[in-house]
């Protein structure tokens, strides 16, 4: 343990938001610009995260520089931890959105971006210019790990599910939605505007956040279609739900959608948004954070702007 200690006493702990930006920048110019310092500060400091790693980290490629294998591999475990840092330095003091530049990193779907983003973006830019937010696209493993997760980052916004049921955990309604069916305007097997389950159990599927052929218990597609008593022939597995009515178009196949982002790509796509049979669950998007947040001047700040987002959807 004391070696441990002595260890972390020992790094330059600025070292982790050079790390950072220059993973996220790919460019030593760009990321010194982002910290504040000059180039040749930030080439020293790449050098020297160079000799700490063993490793290239940014390497040159064609257009540039590009990560290497364990630069990928840092990039989300520096993300975590300094926004923990951030948080930690942070605690006890008062909050001004006018001035302040905190990072607020929220883990969502892109689904969420789609239909809250551009409110959420424009209260932003006019409560408070220079925070900035970090918004992580979920995956199935960082959505299992709730208890893990929610700790390193101030909030995710999901609906409520089973793994959320831990000590520590607050949430919020933010706004709700339904499940509805889309299908190309020029699908040749179904013809109906109004079809039923054994109807739509017969048509291929797209499927997003399904890894494989059963059903995740944290997809809440996956377990919508598992109330149906539909076992989907999937054709097409996706990791986004803004993908997937690009991979219905002009398709004979079918997906459950939310009807927010339905009827926001519907007309373009050439799709038709269907009533959806078998009496569907409603869709409740939460925000979840944990309770160490509770009193944080800056996190109430955060969730009343969230809250004030959901509302401008109507």
């Amino acid at each position: 343990m004391k070696r441990a200690v002595a260890h972390l006493a020992n790094l330059d702990l600025n070292l982790l938001v050079m790390l950072r930006e220059l993973i996220r920048e790919r460019n030593v110019t760009r990321a010194a610009e982002r910290v504040g310092v000059t180039q040749p500060a930030a080439s020293a400091a790449l050098s020297r995260l160079r000799r700490h790693f063993g490793d290239e980290l940014l390497v040159r490629g064609k257009g540039g520089y590009v990560l290497s294998p364990l630069a990928t591999q840092l990039a989300e475990q520096v993300e975590v931890v300094c926004a923990a840092a951030e948080r930690l330095f942070a605690a006890g003091e008062s909050f001004d959105p006018d001035v302040s530049r905190r990072e607020f990193t929220l883990l969502v779907a892109d689904y969420t971006i789609a239909v809250l983003g551009e409110h959420l973006a424009r209260l932003l830019d006019e409560q408070a210019p220079q925070v900035r937010l970090h918004l992580r696209l979920v995956r199935e493993a960082m959505a299992t790990d709730v208890e893990e997760n929610i700790r390193l980052m101030d909030g995710m916004i999901a609906p409520p599910a089973g793994r959320f049921r831990i000590p520590g955990l607050q949430s919020a309604e933010l706004f709700r939605d339904r499940w509805v069916c889309v299908v190309a305007t020029e699908n040749r097997v179904l013809a109906t505007d109004t079809p039923n389950l054994e109807e739509l159990a017969r048509l291929s599927w797209v499927v997003p956040y399904q890894p494989n052929q059963g059903y995740p218990t944290a997809a809440p597609i996956a377990q919508q279609l598992t109330t149906f008593g539909i076992r989907p022939n999937v054709a097409v597995r996706v990791e986004s739900y803004q993908a997937v009515p690009h991979l219905v178009a002009g398709t004979d196949r079918v997906a459950l959608l939310q009807e927010r982002l339905a009827h926001q790509v519907a007309g373009r796509l050439g799709l038709r948004v269907l009533e959806c049979p078998g009496d569907p669950e409603p869709i409740v998007e939460k925000l979840w954070w944990h309770t160490n947040f509770d009193e944080d001047p800056g996190h109430v700040w955060l969730r009343g702007l969230l809250a004030d987002a959901a509302k401008q959807l109507g």
